[in-house]
């Protein structure tokens, strides 16, 4: 998990939806991370911190979600690490609290991805492109035309800067974790021809993509006790895999459910599809956990 750090995970009291969250698309900083770069230091048994007044002609600050709305899908997360991933129930409790009390629901935890919204979309765009109108263009399109020909890693190694840039918010630094987390995974999903990209093998990328962002998110604010537990790497292995392998199923069914050529997608269209997509696999998960938990 390559977000997971000393990061303690975002406060109970900060807002479901940073007002800077709410541009499709957008590149905004994560909800536990103030204008200072700091984490938030508000644990969830603190009271709500107050409202300011927005500023004259500046969106309002988004009210404060409840001060304790972590605290169950935490509490199962750790039980479930601390089971090496063999307590499916509190694994199925996390995930389903996470999306349905932590975030608000499946709209809100869609919208919570923010920069992982807009990178799913930029790399949709490009993959569109290339298929379309051929590598060296779309690449040319970027000012990168000094790729075309290159293996397929390093040719998305190259585009990280266009489709996840570099930032210091917890939020972008999800998206571009997940965006490396996705190249590693190319050549095992047999995809190595960048030239030659079926809609089948567009539609894996995204779905690697959006299962590493989404499985970076909930470890960022729910899973921050893998930091130091389980300590076998075998057994913390373990415990990575089942998480994925959960998000990746709700990734897949969401996909599936769409029933969408992505390859066909107009350009003005892919940023919709994209967070119908997140919002569909977090629908997906919350069923998947509950019934996790019901077992």
């Amino acid at each position: 998990m390559g977000t997971s750090n000393a990061y303690g995970g975002a406060g109970g009291g900060t807002p479901l939806i940073p007002s800077w969250l709410d541009g499709e698309g957008s590149n905004g900083g994560d909800s536990s991370t103030p204008a200072d770069g700091q984490p938030d230091p508000g644990k969830d048994d603190g009271a709500a911190p107050a409202v300011p007044p927005a500023p004259q002609g500046r969106p309002a600050i988004p009210p404060p979600g409840a001060h304790d709305r972590f605290t169950s899908a935490r509490g199962n997360f750790t039980r479930f690490a601390g089971s090496g991933g063999s307590d499916r129930r509190s694994l199925g409790r996390a995930v389903s609290q996470y999306v349905s009390k932590s975030s608000g629901g499946s709209h809100q935890a869609a919208r919570r991805m923010g920069a992982s919204r807009g990178a799913a979309a930029g790399l949709v765009g490009f993959l569109n492109n290339a298929s379309t109108n051929g590598v060296r263009e779309a690449l040319r399109s970027l000012n990168l035309e000094s790729l075309a020909g290159r293996p397929i890693e390093e040719v998305f190694a190259g585009l990280a800067d266009y489709i996840c840039p570099d930032g210091g918010s917890i939020d972008e630094g999800i998206a571009r974790d997940a965006f490396v987390e996705t190249i590693a995974d190319l050549a095992e999903a047999g995809i190595t021809d960048i030239d030659g990209l079926t809609p089948d093998q567009i539609q894996t990328v995204f779905e690697l993509y959006a299962t590493h962002a989404i499985e970076a998110r909930i470890c960022n604010d729910i899973g921050t006790k893998l930091i130091t537990m389980p300590s076998d790497p075998r057994t913390a292995a373990r415990v990575e895999g089942q998480l994925r392998d959960f998000i990746q199923r709700g990734v897949s069914d969401a996909l599936n459910s769409a029933n969408v050529n992505i390859q066909s997608l107009a350009p003005e269209a892919v940023m919709g599809f994209v967070t119908d997509v997140y919002q569909s696999a977090f629908e997906i998960l919350q069923t998947m956990g509950e019934g996790e938990a019901a077992k």
